[in-house]
């Protein structure tokens, strides 16, 4: 007997089930990180209903069936189970209705296993199933309802209830070929009386699966029609021909179908178009990556996101909370039945059996692989349910019946199997599936392990912006540990607020709907806990919560008050302010104006996109000017009083760092190419640093505006990314910077001003002289407009005026 194994395989299931009931449970309190959530209990009604089913189907299997395949039933017992228990996660009013078509279905198991255990009847009205199962779907031609309002009318309602009977209706057309076949062994494919009328019949039901718009059940259609008569024949050119029937198909569709073109596009390209067509496709394999290896945990992830993840996209939302570890395992779970399915049908005693084991393992495998490939983005999506494990009471009664139809083909071990003229054709079957199957687990890994990151970055990953509302970002600090950005709240409506809203085109915003930009977006990694933190906190956190460990202060070198004083200076004019410690690179201040509140970005961010003042844009370190003359006093102090050659000028121009972007976490831009002297763009941030020798003895120094995170052992001191160089000799730097003063200042200064085709540009370079007593100063003014009254205004407002 069989069944010590079945019962075994049934606890096993039984265990992994009532652990995910028990995390389900606990999610809330899990996510809040708080035993004051409430917690989920209703989803145990589910896990009793399967228990109970569970137990009475495996009592029936072992008085009835005491020598069937053990492996089935638990198989397709675990994947129900765990179908069931994700749509009680995902929605509790359907996992209550998928809860009473569960038991409906094994009850229908039940009875079938113990009162229709010889399959003669399938085999002796075969016409009427069939006919039958065409009639119905053909009614929905005429009364097809949608449940979901729109879309294609598959389904025939009554009440509240609905069928779809292209469903059944492959079970039915396995059931018809494999009698049709098996009373005619030797089947050759020129055999015209012989394949006419399966034909027939088969392109009958492709043509009204196509009429309804049904293209995926189209597919499995095909897909059962040439493996029956491929394992009828042994011809290997079936499958070829199926093949090329399919590509061209896919063609032909492609320009004549919307849908298929639609699908098509978004299974090629779906980058083009993320919010649109490729939607779904996108928010699947963004839930993949989200899943990682180990998963968020049942009820930790955010699975809703992707639309229709109780059906179509259930792979998808058990791939997130399940982790590829997961994944590999619902795969094995269905090889399982496959592979069972198919030794059923080697071992079969009359080809009618063998034949319907095999044609049931084909629909089943070949539903499965198209609909995990489709969220994979392995195949075009089709829309169709992953058997056992996708909500819908049409799609779990099929699994069911399949699922009777194997194991008792599966219990005939006291006959002798009927004879076999090759095994060829079934050990085929069974390495598409193989193939399939592993192309499945490697490119779930692909997604899970090597694109995750890419993927999980994406401003159209909310689940970003959902975990900030349960885990709190660090802040952002001036120099004096006085906070500029920081998160206010409770767990589950933590909220990012914006203290120093004049800073927003330089400390940027973290947002649900706009994504991350500034040094929020830059700083990420230190704001969200994912660096600074211990390697195995970081883990344990990503494990027991799916979510990292509150994130990490980080201390910037700005210092509000100066920070004040420039914008206070600067005003409603357009152009930015950098003040920088010439010996270290330090940023003290950094202003660019026009700005915006990224408190209230939730109400004018489309506007702030299409703003031609572009306030969203650093003006300080991604803004570029026409350069002008300002830097003169530097190239007077490399060359004398001789005019350098064009090209010498821009290789010293290079050498004060002017067309390389600086190495900061700052956001900075890519200078343009430049031919010539006079065409070199460059940010105020780029000529603040080169101005810096002159206060600096020659040095060009490196930038630096993120200086120390707070970790668990304190502040770890953040270091410059690039390096200084220098740039003069300190005794010509210490000369132009003398030669700059002013009797009348404690500083020097020099302003100058640069035209384009499209503005006028004002710069001010200042800065402290060599003998200076503090630290040596640096600072960059750039106004968009003839204007050098103010910018040395702001200049005195900043290192001291007359």
């Amino acid at each position: 007997m069989n069944q010590p194994t079945q019962s075994r395989l049934l606890q096993w299931a039984g265990l992994f089930l009532f652990l995910q009931s028990a995390i389900l449970t606990l999610a809330p309190a899990v996510r809040e990180r708080t035993w004051d959530a409430p917690l989920r209990f209703s989803h145990w009604i589910g896990f009793a209903v399967w228990c109970a089913t569970t137990y009475y189907a495996h009592r029936v299997l072992t008085r009835r069936l005491p020598e069937s395949d053990p492996y089935l039933f638990p198989a397709a017992a675990l994947l129900s189970g765990w179908g069931l228990l994700t749509i009680w996660r995902l929605a509790p009013n359907f996992g209550l209705r998928q809860t009473l078509w569960h038991a409906v279905g094994m009850a229908a198991f039940a009875f079938a296993v113990s009162r229709l255990r010889n399959l003669s009847y399938l085999k002796n009205y075969k016409y009427l199933f069939l006919s039958g199962g065409l009639l119905i779907t053909a009614l929905t031609l005429i009364f097809g309802k949608n449940p979901m309002g729109g879309g294609p009318r598959l389904w025939l309602a009554f009440g509240d209830l609905y069928l779809q009977p292209s469903e059944p209706l492959k079970i039915l057309l396995a059931v018809y070929l494999s009698a049709y076949l098996a009373e005619r062994s030797g089947i050759r494919l020129s055999s015209k009386p012989l394949l006419a009328p399966t034909l027939f019949v088969t392109g009958i039901a492709l043509l009204l699966l196509v009429v309804q718009r049904d293209l995926g059940a189209a597919f499995i259609f095909v897909f059962i029609f040439t493996i029956f008569i491929f394992i009828a024949s042994g011809k290997r050119r079936t499958l070829l021909a199926a093949g090329g029937f399919l590509v061209l198909a896919l063609a032909l569709g492609y320009f004549s179908i919307d849908v298929i073109h639609a699908r098509t596009i978004g299974w090629l390209d779906p980058w083009r178009d993320p919010s649109g067509n490729s939607y779904q496709i996108i928010q699947s394999l963004l839930a993949i990556a989200n899943g990682g290896v180990f998963g968020r945990g049942m009820g930790v992830g955010n699975p809703s996101l992707v639309p229709v993840a109780l059906s179509d996209f259930i792979f998808s939302a058990i791939a997130e909370e399940s982790g590829l570890l997961g994944v590999v395992g619902l795969i094995a779970a269905i090889w399982l039945i496959l592979s069972r399915g198919i030794l059923a049908a080697l071992r079969a005693p009359d080809n009618f059996r063998r034949y319907l084991a095999a044609g049931v393992s084909a629909y089943l495998g070949a539903q499965s692989l198209l609909i995990i490939g489709g969220n994979l983005r392995l195949f075009p999506l089709t829309g169709v349910t992953l058997p056992f494990v996708s909500y819908g009471g049409s799609s779990l009664l099929t699994s069911f019946a399949a699922l009777y139809l194997l194991i008792v083909v599966s219990a005939t071990e006291d006959e002798e199997p009927a004879p076999l003229s090759s095994a060829a054709p079934y050990s085929a079957l069974t390495g598409i599936f193989l193939v399939g199957f592993s192309a499945c687990v490697i490119v779930a890994s692909w997604w899970a392990l090597v694109r995750d990151a890419d993927l999980l970055e994406r401003t159209d990953n909310a689940r970003r912006a959902i975990a900030d509302r349960f885990v709190p970002r660090g802040a952002l600090l001036d120099s004096a540990n006085r906070p500029i950005d920081l998160t206010s709240g409770q767990s589950g409506s933590y909220l990012r607020e914006y203290l120093y809203p004049s800073l927003a085109p330089i400390t940027g915003y973290t947002h649900p709907v706009y994504g991350q930009a500034g040094l929020e977006a830059s700083l990420d990694d230190y704001l969200r806990g994912l660096d600074g933190n211990p390697s195995v906190l970081i883990f344990w956190n990503e494990l027991l919560y799916g979510t990292p460990p509150p994130g990490l202060d980080v201390r910037l070198s700005l210092d509000l008050d100066l920070q004040t004083a420039a914008d206070s200076a600067l005003g409603t004019h357009r152009g930015a302010v950098v003040l920088l410690n010439a010996n270290s690179g330090e940023i003290l201040v950094m202003a660019s104006h026009p700005t915006y509140d990224p408190n209230q970005l939730g109400e004018i961010g489309e506007d702030l996109a299409q703003d031609a003042s572009s306030p969203l844009l650093n003006r300080a370190a991604q803004g570029l000017y026409p350069l002008g003359d300002i830097l003169l006093p530097l190239v007077k102090a490399n060359f004398g009083e001789t005019r350098p050659s064009d090209k010498n000028l821009l290789t010293f121009y290079e050498k004060l760092g002017l067309f390389s972007p600086p190495l900061t976490v700052l956001p900075v831009a890519t200078n343009p190419p430049a031919g010539k002297a006079d065409e070199a763009r460059v940010s105020p941030l780029q000529v603040g640093l080169a101005a810096a020798a002159l206060s600096a003895r020659g040095i060009v120094p490196a930038p630096r505006i993120a200086t120390a995170v707070q970790t668990e052992k304190g502040w770890l001191s953040l270091s410059a990314l690039g390096q200084p160089k220098e740039a003069l000799t300190a005794r010509a730097a210490d000369e132009a910077a003398l030669a700059l003063m002013q009797s009348n200042r404690a500083y020097w200064s020099r302003v100058s001003q640069a035209t384009s085709a499209k503005q006028a540009t004002t710069w001010l370079i200042a800065g402290t002289p060599p003998n200076w007593k503090g630290a040596p100063l640096v600072l960059v003014v750039a106004l968009e407009e003839d204007n050098p009254a103010l910018a040395q205004r702001i200049a005195d407002s900043l290192l001291g005026g007359k």
